[in-house]
C-alpha cells in the first residue's frame, strides 16, 4: 500500500508512525512545508488522562511524551480582582517542537519518509497514493479541493485571538479576565517548560476595534498587551511567533472521505483550544485509521468506512462539548457582569460535560468556597 501524507504536524507524524507500525510493507510519504526546526504557537496542552489512550498500544511513544510534561493540578480564574482555585482539574502541557521532534523520530524510526520544505499546491502531485491523508490542519488543501464532496462547513467566532509566549512559568492553568476603558479581555496562561508559557490573548470584536488591533503591527500588539498584563507577566516579557488576530473557524464535515482521500485532526474538525483537545482528538484520529487500514489491508474504502464508523460517534461528543465552551467564550464579556463565584460557576459549566455531582467530588474546595459566597450573598 502506497499512502501518502500532506501536513508535518502532529497529526501527519503519528499517522505514519502507526501505519507503518501496523502495515510495514506500507510505503509511507510525508509532506510538510516547513522545514524541520519550524513550527507556529508554543506549548500543547492536555487534560490530565488525555494521553492514556496511547498506553495500551504504544508503550514506546507514550513515556517519551511524558518525560517532558509539566503538570499541574487546579485552574486559576482572575476576575474581577479576585483569584478563585478551581481544584481536581488537572492538565499537562509540552512545548510544541518538543511533540513534533519526538512523533518525527518515531515516524523515521519505524522507516516512514519525510520531506520537509515542500509546499504542495496541487493534489495532482500525490497521485498515483492508494491512500491520501489530510493531516494538514485548518487550512487543508486536501479538504478545500474537495470541499462540496465532503460537505464541509465552516463558521467563523466572532471573537479574535493571537497567540503569544511568556519567558515566565505559571503554577497554574490560568484564565485572567480584565475589563478596559476600551473593552473586555482575557488572557489564556500556562506553563509549558519550567521557564516558558503559552499566552493567548482574546477580544470580543468590539474591544478588538476600539484598541486598534487590526491596525498594529505584530510588535505593537506584543507590547500593548504586554502592558494590559503586566501585572501576571510580573516583569517577564511576551514573545512572538507569527502572532496574528484571527477568528477562531468551527469547521466540520458531513463525509470524512472523498474515494481515496481521508481527513484527520483540525482538517477534519477543529476543537477550540479553551478544552485543550484538539492535538489529542488527531492523535486518536490516526490511531483508529490505523486499526482500520489494519483491518482491511486490501480495501482501503473498507477500511475508511470502518474509520469513521467508529470514530465519528466519539468525535461528535466531543466536538459538541468544544462548540458549548467555544460559544461561551465568544460571550466572555455579557458572563464579566456576573460576580466572580458565579462567573467562576458559569465557567466550569460551560461545556456542559461536569453535573453538579461530578464538580463536588472532582472540585471540593472549589464548591465549598461557592456555597459560602452563596450563603454570604
Amino acid at each position: 500500500m502506497k499512502v501518502k501524507i500532506l501536513g508535518g504536524g502532529p497529526a501527519g507524524l503519528y499517522a505514519a508512525y502507526r501505519i507503518r507500525c501496523e502495515l510495514p510493507d506500507a510505503e509511507v510519504t510525508v509532506y510538510e512545508q516547513n522545514d524541520s526546526r519550524t513550527t507556529f504557537g508554543f506549548g500543547v496542552v492536555f487534560s490530565d488522562k488525555a494521553l492514556e489512550f496511547l498506553g495500551a498500544e504504544d508503550s514506546e511513544t507514550l513515556p517519551l511524551i511524558t518525560a517532558g510534561l509539566e503538570k499541574w493540578s487546579d485552574i486559576e480564574l482572575r476576575v474581577h480582582g479576585e483569584r478563585i482555585r478551581i481544584d481536581g482539574v488537572g492538565f499537562t502541557a509540552i512545548a510544541r517542537l518538543r511533540l513534533l521532534e519526538i512523533l518525527r523520530q518515531r515516524a523515521l524510526s519505524v522507516g516512514a519518509d519525510l520531506i520537509n520544505s515542500h509546499l504542495v499546491r496541487d493534489l495532482a502531485e500525490l497521485e498515483g497514493a492508494d491512500l491520501v491523508i489530510g493531516a494538514d490542519g485548518v487550512n487543508s488543501l486536501v479538504r478545500k479541493t474537495h470541499e462540496a464532496e465532503f460537505g464541509t462547513e465552516v463558521t467563523l467566532l466572532n471573537n479574535r485571538f493571537a497567540w503569544f509566549g511568556a519567558t515566565r512559568p505559571f503554577e497554574y492553568l490560568t484564565q485572567t479576565f480584565k475589563e478596559l476603558a476600551q473593552g473586555s479581555i482575557n488572557a489564556h496562561h500556562y506553563r509549558y517548560t519550567p521557564s516558558m508559557s503559552t499566552f493567548l490573548v482574546e477580544v470580543n470584536a468590539r474591544t478588538f476595534e476600539r484598541v486598534g488591533f487590526d491596525r498594529m503591527t505584530e510588535d505593537e500588539s506584543r507590547a500593548y498587551c504586554e502592558e494590559v498584563f503586566s501585572e501576571e507577566l510580573d516583569g517577564a516579557k511576551l514573545v512572538t511567533n507569527k502572532s496574528l488576530w484571527r477568528r477562531f473557524p468551527v469547521i466540520s464535515n458531513k463525509r470524512w472521505c472523498v474515494g481515496n482521500r481521508v481527513l484527520v485532526g483540525d482538517a477534519l474538525r477543529t476543537a477550540h483550544f479553551s478544552i485543550g483537545s484538539g492535538t489529542r482528538l488527531a492523535l486518536e484520529d490516526v490511531q483508529a485509521l490505523a486499526h482500520a487500514l489494519a483491518n482491511h489491508p486490501r480495501n482501503v474504502q473498507d477500511a475508511l468506512a470502518e474509520f469513521e464508523a467508529q470514530r465519528r460517534p466519539i468525535v461528535d461528543k466531543l466536538a459538541a462539548a468544544a462548540t458549548r465552551s467555544a460559544t461561551w467564550y465568544d460571550s466572555f464579556a455579557e458572563h464579566l457582569k456576573l460576580p466572580a463565584w458565579e462567573f467562576a460557576m458559569n465557567y466550569i459549566s460551560r461545556s456542559g460535560r461536569i453535573d453538579t455531582e461530578r464538580l463536588r467530588a472532582m472540585s471540593p474546595h472549589f464548591v465549598a468556597g461557592y456555597e459560602a459566597w452563596r450563603k454570604a450573598a
